[in-house]
Order: C-alpha cells, then structure tokens, then sequence
C-alpha cells in the first residue's frame, strides 16, 4: 500500500531554488533514509512531507486515514506534566475506551437488567465489540509499551513522577522522541534522531525501529546507524532526489558505480560528437562528399545529448600535521577524581589511564557519566578533586569542544582566525579557510550567526593550523554532514601524533580507534581493539559472568543434593568457548611481545650509535621509552605465562 507520493515538489526561499521536481514515493513498511550536505534541502523536504512547510509546485498525494508524525532536530518536550502523565496523554482515546468498558461492566451487573433480555443482550454485544476494539489498539499492553521505551532512552532509573520542567535539554528531546514513538504513526519523520543519544540507546533504537510495524523515513549523518536501519536511500543533491536501493554503505557503491557508467556514456557520445564534427567539416564542401556530410549533421542534430555528470559537490580538504614529536608516555592519570565544584560529590573517581605517543583511544560510557567532564579535567577547564594528571615531555595539546563555546564573538570568520595567526598572510588564512569549505563572502560572516556545521568547520581549522602533537577532541562530528565526517577521518588517520576522542558515532569509532576505554562512575576500563571488537569483548565478558553465576549456583547446592559429575551440553559448549578466547589472547599477547622486543632491540641499537651516546639528553628520551618498554613487556609475559597455566589444565 502506498502511503505518500510526492509528483514534482518544487520549493523556492525567494528567487532560489530550495527543491525541484522532486519525485519520492513512501510504501508501507519502507525504510527510507535521506542523506545530503548540510542546507541541501533534507529538513526542508521533511516538513513539506510533514504539512509544517507550503510547496510551490508539484502535488502531494496522500490517503485521509494516513497518519503522519514528525520530530525535528531541535524538537524538546516542553510540559509541566510528570514523565509518565506526559507519555499517558498518548492514549487518551484508548483510557476513554477502558472508562466506557467499566460503565458497561457496571451497567451489565445490575440484577435489574438481567430481567430484560434484549436490553442486556444488546449491553454485552456493545460490550465485545468495545474490547475487541481497546484489544486491537493495544489497551491492554500501553503501560508495559510505555515503561519499555522509556527504560530504552534510559529513564528506568528516574522517578516517573518527576516534572518534565526540571529536566536537561537533552533529556527533554529523548522524552520527545520517546512520545514519539508511542504514538505508532503509519509514517515516522525523523530528523536526526541519534543526536543527543549515547551508544546504548542508539542501539535500543535501532532495534525498535528495524520491527517499527509502520514506514520510516530519516535524516542522519550516523552511517552505522543507517546501514542498520533503511533499506533505500533518497540522495538530495542540487535541488534534487536520486533513488537507491539497500543501505548507506551499498549507496556509496552504487552511486561511485553510476558515476563511472554516466562518465564513461558521456565521453564515449563527446568521442562520438567529434569525429562527426570533423567529418562534416572536412567533406561539406566538396560536392562529392556534401550529401554525406549533410547527412552527418542531421544525425547529429537527432541526437539526444547525455549531460555531463556533475560528479561529487566539492568537499573540505584538510590535514592535521605537528610541529614536533612528544616523548612515548604522552599522558598519564593516577587515582583521579573529578567533580564540577570543590564542595561537590566527584562525578567521576578512581580514573588511571595510561597514553602513549601515537594511539588514537576513544572514551565510551553511557550519558551523563563524565566524558566530557574528563577531558575538560584533562585540559585543565576543571579542577581535579584527587589524584595526579601529568603530561608527558614536549607534549602540546589541542582541543576540540562539542559546544563550540569560544566561537560566540562578532568578529568576521576572516578575523577569528587570522587575530588567532597574525603572523600569517591574508592570501594564507583564506586558503586555509577555502580548504574548509568558506569561500568568497563566506569569509566575512559573523561568527555568532554561523550554523552549527560550519562552526564545526571553523574550530576545525583553528585546530589544524595550531599543529599540536596530541588531539583531545569532544564529539568531533557532531554538526557535520556525512561527507564532512569522511573528510575528518581521513584527516585523523593520517595524523601522526596522539589522539584521545569522545565519540557515539560508532562507525568514526571503528575507522580511527586503536583503542576503547570504557568511562564507569568509579573505574575506566581499557580494550584493545576498535568498536566492534569491544562490543564482541563486552558480551564475552557478560557470557563469561553469567557461567560463573551458574557454577556458583551450582557450588551453592546442599552437600545431600546429588550434583551431576558430568558438564551439562550449555557447560560444555561455555567451557569450550572460554578455551579459545584464552588461546585469541594467547595469540594477540605474542604478536604484542614480539613488538616489544623489536623496540627495545631498536632502542639499545640507537645507545651504540656514537651521534647518540654524546648526546645526554637523547640518550635519557631512549631510556625512558626502554624502560617503558621493558615493564610492558614485563606484564605481558605475566599475563602469558598465566594464560598458558589456565591452558593446561
């Protein structure tokens, strides 16, 4: 069934063109996301769909009975209800329904009317009927639906008494979504939905909407999230819509695919155009050979044209680069604790973390834990309760605030970078700022009226040309469109110094992490490998906790209870399970020793070399990295030897 068509939507701001002939039909059950650069028109096309923006041409067609709801980006849920009062105004009609079929039990028990058989008759049918309807609709599941999305956008643990108006803002736009998504519309518009969502809660949702029984159509700048979820996407480019089918990842491969074959159908029609041209040119004029040229032309007059492909719109170009390189040990935290004020319980405590030159470790954790608040302690924004945070020598720090809170002033883009650089030339900071996408009078914008992606873009630049050999950046993509975020991670893979990130963009996670720390109220947890291998560890770990559970459950039992002598299959296969992830660890620590004793080689290489051995303080920089060395290679022949006992047994 076909829910939506849009027939040639056309939306002007003025005399400019916002959306031409747009052409996008919406099926039950569809999964459609749509993706572009920022101001392409994504948000606009939306609202036009969602009745909040008028179009200019074209037609919308729509059944009567189709229901529509629509969630913005900036959309909060203002109310001065309580969470669960404010979900329960969503079913309203089903709470009348359940008032009617309690009158009707009531009327029905009144021994009166068990005298009058037709009227008692005609209460019961009325009575069915009713049910079967409050049955239909979910009346008798609402509740249990509501507490499930509400612990799925992480509000299990609050008091669902507590007053919506004494919320954050990023807890009001989950509410919103979560209303949302209560009230079950044939058609769900969303518009960057994983804003304001950590990992967790991307994951719950994802999950919700792959069994939304409704269609979906989304804008998000998440790939991982949209290889999940859509199953089409609708590309908008130069006031325009092309069609794909699968996920982001199979569009990015169809629509390279299609870029070549529109290329080479052009070049081959050019080559074509050419060589008849050329014959015209040489034979119009003789009068043995005119007639055939005449006839050249009038094929070349019927032929249909194919355009040149427009190829892809042009994209930020950056890198970062360092001046110096920093020592091996780049930073260190011991027993840290920090809290936003001095008389302040500590948000987070007991942190000890360990960076070397070179890693690039992303900081996950739950909302509302202190990842953030970490990495403003770190750059010495806030004060440390307990502990030591100490950097390692000719370290220089760079970094980069999700809030953008420094980019607030009236000065011109121009101005905000050049007075950060005066030594450099104008010519200098306009390349710098065309390589980030501001170009003629782009420049000369106020910074305070810049939209979010293009501060984004300007803090970006500001970073790059301060060249610092250790990155700490807070939530880099937030405000950058799907080919921005490509750009920055090439960007950061390339980057020869050390990067410590906070991130809930998991596909950024995978491109750049060599490592994931977990952030706890009270622990950080340290896995060696990208977003995908932490999340397998996670449930490894969890598999690995609920055996041991049942082992000691199992020790738990009464001398006189008989204990079965042999392993139960789901014992066995755990066991078994447990054997080779100890023998992947096995295998991971020798490549990891093997890397150790090659720099430490490498290092007492270099103290023989005389250019090296005069030189004192090169000679203590090698030490310390050998000694650095030596005790890691020290743990993980421990950790191996301990491993190979395990194996043994």
């Amino acid at each position: 069934m076909i829910l939506l068509q849009l027939n040639g939507i056309s939306k002007f701001f003025g005399a400019e063109p916002i959306l031409t002939n747009i052409k996008l039909e919406v099926q039950c059950k569809d999964r459609i996301g749509l993706v572009g650069r920022n101001g392409a028109g994504k948000s606009t096309l939306l609202k036009i769909i969602a009745g909040l923006h008028s179009y200019d041409q074209g037609e919308m067609i729509k059944p009567k009975d189709v229901t529509i709801d629509y969630m913005g980006q900036s959309t909060i849920l203002e109310s001065e209800l309580s969470i669960w009062d404010e979900m329960m105004t969503v079913f309203q009609p089903l709470k009348q329904m359940e008032h009617q079929l309690r009158h009707l039990e009531q009327q029905m028990g009144d021994p009166a009317l068990l005298n009058n058989e037709t009227q008692y008759e005609k209460l019961l049918h009325e009575y069915d009927e009713l049910q079967v309807k409050f049955k239909d609709q979910g009346g008798y599941q609402y509740e249990a639906d509501t507490r499930s999305i509400l612990h799925g956008f992480r509000f299990s643990d609050y008091d669902y008494t507590t007053p919506i108006s004494t919320l954050s803002g990023g807890q009001k736009t989950r509410l919103a979504l979560a209303k949302l998504l209560l009230t079950k519309p044939d058609l769900l518009i969303l518009d960057e939905p994983t804003n304001h969502l950590d990992i967790e809660t991307l994951s719950w949702l994802e999950q919700f909407l792959q069994n939304y029984s409704g269609a979906i159509l989304i804008v998000s700048h998440d790939r991982y999230f949209l290889d999940k979820v859509v199953t089409q996407i609708y590309e908008v480019s130069r006031t325009t819509v092309t069609k794909y089918t699968g996920n982001y990842s199979n569009y990015l491969i169809q629509k390279a695919e299609q870029y070549e074959r529109d290329l080479k159908q052009y070049e081959k029609q050019q080559d074509e155009i050419a060589k008849l041209n050329d014959f015209i040119q040489r034979n119009i004029a003789r009068a043995s050979t005119t007639k055939r040229a005449q006839s050249r032309r009038k094929q070349l007059d019927r032929m249909e044209l194919f355009p040149k492909p427009s190829g892809y719109e042009k994209s930020a170009s950056f890198m970062f680069d360092i001046e110096r390189q920093s020592g091996n040990e780049v930073l260190r935290l011991e027993d840290v604790a920090v809290a936003y004020q001095q008389d302040e319980s500590p948000v987070i405590q007991n942190i000890n973390l360990r960076i070397t030159r070179g890693e690039s470790i992303a900081l996950v954790g739950p909302n509302g834990i202190g990842k953030s608040t970490l990495l403003k302690a770190i750059t010495d924004q806030l004060p440390i309760r307990k502990g030591k945070i100490a950097f390692g020598s000719n370290v220089t720090l760079g970094y980069y605030d999700q809030e953008q809170a420094n980019l607030l002033s009236n000065k011109t883009v121009l101005q905000e970078l050049w007075d950060d650089y005066p030594t450099k030339t104008e010519k200098e900071i306009r390349t710098t700022l065309g390589n980030f996408l501001f170009s003629g009078e782009d420049v000369l914008k106020t910074v305070s009226t810049l939209s979010g992606g293009e501060k984004a873009r300007l803090a970006l630049a500001k970073l790059m040309m301060q060249k610092a050999n250790f990155l700490i950046l807070d939530e880099p993509t937030n405000h950058l469109d799907l080919d921005s975020k490509q750009v920055l991670e090439n960007a950061l893979v390339d980057y020869p110094g050390t990067l410590l990130f906070v991130s809930h963009d998991r596909y950024f996670i995978n491109r750049i992490a060599s490592k994931v720390i977990e952030l706890s109220a009270n622990h950080a947890e340290e896995y060696l490998g990208d977003y995908d291998y932490f999340v397998q560890k996670k449930a490894e770990l969890l598999e690995l906790e609920q055996l041991a559970a049942q082992e000691t459950q199992l020790g738990d039992k009464p001398k006189n209870e008989a204990v079965p002598e042999k392993k139960s299959y789901t014992q066995d296969k755990e066991a078994k399970k447990l054997v080779r992830q100890r023998k992947r660890r096995v295998e991971e620590i020798e490549i990891q020793i093997h890397e150790m004793e090659e720099k430490i080689a490498q290092n007492e290489e270099r103290l023989c070399d005389p250019d090296v051995y005069q030189n004192h303080e090169e000679v203590h920089k090698i030490n310390i990295e050998k000694e650095s060395c030596e005790q890691a290679l020290a743990e993980l022949m421990e950790e191996w030897e301990t491993l190979q006992l395990l194996l043994e047994e």
